[in-house]
């Protein structure tokens, strides 16, 4: 497990190859400053090496790029794709001073926001598809948070049954992380993180 600990946000990390292959097709990248969490994970189609090749876009672009928008990195990555397999991804940029999560996704990466207070979930619809190089219509939506909030991102090589009674019931990014953890089976690369936004 790799774990990231902030005054803002704690989170917790799984990424795992699907069995017999030695690379994973999915690639995750996190950005951490005083000002902003960013988080993504790509889903490169296929697996091994061609769909590595794919979703390895996402930390290149992230790495140089990340103080740019949602809408201009989602861009930067279909750009990035052109000649290559192909991948599902989604990004999401918390704001800690204004309180915001933004959030874009193109094909079968699922993103759910549990509000403890209310008992609510967020769950964002995806653009259907994947990312390819051709132009791609976008749909980044921009939510509030407030303390506490628990968030969880995962690649479909993550299957759950019932996410928000998981979420209801694990409370913190570390318990969320484990119940995940000992009810899978990865039978497919499986990439997710859990995380809470503390303040």
């Amino acid at each position: 497990m790799e774990r990231i600990q902030h005054s803002f946000v704690d989170a917790c990390i799984f990424n795992e190859a699907k069995k017999g292959n030695y690379e994973s097709g999915d690639s995750y990248y996190t950005v951490l400053t005083d000002d902003y969490f960013i988080c993504s994970i790509a889903d490169g189609l296929g697996s091994g090496p061609v769909a590595r090749e794919s979703s390895q876009v996402i930390p290149q672009i992230l790495e140089q790029y990340h103080h740019e928008t949602i809408d201009e990195l989602m861009n930067r990555f279909n750009s990035l794709m052109v000649q290559k397999r192909g991948a599902a991804v989604a990004v999401f940029k918390v704001d800690f001073k204004n309180k915001t999560l933004e959030y874009s996704c193109v094909g079968n990466i699922r993103f759910y926001l549990y509000r403890k207070g209310t008992d609510e979930v967020i769950y964002p619809l995806p653009v259907m598809g994947y990312l390819s190089g051709r132009p791609q219509k976008l749909r980044t939506q921009l939510y509030t948070y407030v303390e506490d909030d628990l968030f969880l991102i995962h690649s479909d090589g993550v299957v759950l049954r019932n996410p928000k009674a998981m979420m209801r019931r694990s409370g913190t990014p570390e318990r969320l992380y484990c119940d995940i953890l000992n009810t899978i089976e990865t039978g497919d690369d499986a990439t997710f993180i859990s995380g809470s936004l503390l303040k």
